[in-house]
């Protein structure tokens, strides 16, 4: 059991980041249908315990309320008293905080990121090569090339995990799931936001350049 007790400056802290990163991301209409969720973790982990906020199940991410984000711990379990659901993919952010020990997780559906998923789904990773937005990711080797991993997207949730498991490549903070979205994860909000932006580039960049060539 999670006994590590969060203050009310740590929760306060996450719920201000979390509001900033939702409403600069509806501004850009990432939420479609009250799609996509984030994530930050609160404190430490502390033998393999955690917490985080993230975003609520089915509310529209374009407008503020009081119950647009709840407490969960590593398990997906809500930590306070609420009626509030999280997100119905919050088991795959508990995954990837278990997995790389990052600060914050961003999960967004756009269509160059559904279709370049869709795209290069058989072949499990999108590649990149030698764009200048690989340096988002701290690759500075001149015509880096990157592999962005591709995994199924099951409507059962809990099928997705072990492949987020088996997937995940430390090199590269982000995960696609087919036909669905990306999901980009960094030390802190700042940084997660960065690489964020920098996927969707190179997604949109992928897309136009091979429909260039048909």
């Amino acid at each position: 059991m999670n006994t590590h007790t969060l203050t009310l400056e740590q929760k306060q802290w996450a719920l201000a980041e979390l509001r900033t990163i939702k409403e600069q991301f509806a501004s850009r209409h990432w939420f479609p249908g009250t799609s996509g969720n984030l994530s930050v973790r609160v404190g430490d982990i502390q033998e393999e315990h955690f917490q985080f906020a993230i975003t609520a199940s089915g509310k529209d991410k374009s407008i503020h309320t009081p119950e647009d984000f709840l407490f969960v711990d590593e398990n997906g379990r809500a930590t306070e008293a609420t009626h509030l659901k999280p997100s119905a993919e919050t088991l795959i952010h508990c995954e990837i905080y278990r997995l790389t020990g990052c600060g914050a997780i961003f999960h967004v559906h756009t269509v160059f990121n559904t279709i370049v998923s869709d795209l290069y789904g058989d072949r499990g990773a999108v590649p990149v090569e030698g764009v200048e937005l690989i340096k988002a990711f701290n690759i500075w080797e001149e015509d880096a090339k990157i592999h962005i991993p591709v995994v199924p997207n099951y409507a059962d949730i809990p099928r997705i995990v072990p492949c987020v498991t088996a997937s995940l490549d430390p090199c590269i903070p982000g995960i696609l799931l087919r036909k669905h979205g990306i999901y980009a994860w960094g030390a802190n909000a700042f940084e997660a936001k960065r690489h964020l932006e920098a996927f969707e580039f190179l997604f949109e960049y992928v897309y136009r350049k091979q429909a260039l060539h048909q």
